[in-house]
């Protein structure tokens, strides 16, 4: 077991607990280029997965004995451990679980993300499955899809139009540290992001309920091998686009589309939110890749990156 360190932060007033918590709002994380992460299961991925960008890592006594492994994987790799009164991590945040990091924010440029992404998977034989969202604003709802692609093995997310910040502390919270597993890229129109994917071999699909392939269906065809001409194969390079929470693809959006793809509803229910579609879509993506590219995923589920 590690030593844990001493208390050396008991004043829950002091500037440097106020500078961590004002990187709960926007203008401080875009001011110095850092984020929070809160919980033991956000900073452990952050402390194995971008090691590199953690700046602090802060707990409580009692945290740091309960997550021992993180306070060991922190001081192995070198890691600034502080250990802080209750009062003190409340203050800093009131969703850290007495477990919160802070760590620099990387910006991605999607052609370049895409370029590196498509040319390795290209030398193993494997498709390209990317996740795009269209001006999606609920935190909750992009973290949990940004959680949902890496579940299902997704190599990219992008945030396209006006959607939320990525490093919105629920959003950060709702990906369980999926962000720290793969790239998510931001700031980029939807028209910019259609013709970035599609330009590295990718079929660009809207998930939308007005869409005129029903999603079981392509699923029954996947591989060129059983694809009709003119249906889409979810079994090649595929980036899916999905819409707001309240009004989903407008016509604009959809017309940047190859193919319009609905959920099958065979019950009663008046639709799917965003995350469930989200994730029923990516995983039909998934399995029918699979089935084609057997080496997509390895034993355990989770993607070769």
């Amino acid at each position: 077991m590690p030593r844990i360190p001493d208390v050396t932060l008991a004043n829950p007033r002091a500037d440097r607990v106020k500078q961590v918590r004002a990187l709960s709002g926007r203008p401080a994380r875009s001011r110095h280029h850092q984020f929070l992460v809160e919980g033991p299961q956000g900073v452990r991925e952050a402390v194995r997965h971008a090691t590199d960008d953690v700046r602090d890592v802060y707990l409580t006594p009692s945290a740091a004995e309960r997550y021992a492994e993180i306070v060991g994987d922190a001081l192995g790799a070198g890691l600034r451990v502080h250990v802080g009164t209750p009062e003190v991590l409340e203050a800093m945040s009131p969703d850290a679980q007495g477990v919160l990091a802070v760590v620099r924010a990387r910006t991605s440029e999607l052609a370049g993300t895409l370029a590196e992404l498509a040319g390795a998977r290209a030398a193993e034989g494997r498709p390209l499955l990317v996740t795009v969202l269209a001006t999606v604003r609920d935190p909750g709802n992009a973290g949990t899809v940004i959680r949902a692609s890496d579940a299902a093995g997704a190599d990219l997310v992008v945030l396209a139009g006006e959607s939320v910040d990525p490093h919105n502390p629920k959003v950060v919270r709702s990906t369980a540290g999926s962000l720290f597993h793969l790239p998510v890229v931001t700031g980029v129109p939807l028209a910019e992001a259609a013709a970035a994917v599609r330009a590295v071999g990718c079929t660009v699909l809207a998930a939308d309920g007005t869409g005129a392939h029903d999603l079981d269906d392509l699923l029954d065809v996947a591989g060129p091998a059983r694809r009709a001409d003119g249906q889409p194969d979810l079994a090649g390079s595929t980036a899916w686009v999905f819409g707001n929470e309240a009004w989903g693809l407008p016509e604009a959006d959809r017309a940047l589309a190859d193919a319009v793809v609905r959920v099958p509803i065979r019950g009663r229910a008046e639709s799917l939110n965003l995350a469930t579609a989200a994730t029923v879509c990516l995983y039909a993506s998934g399995r029918a890749q699979r089935a084609v590219h057997p080496d997509r995923l390895h034993a355990g589920g989770r993607a070769r990156r």
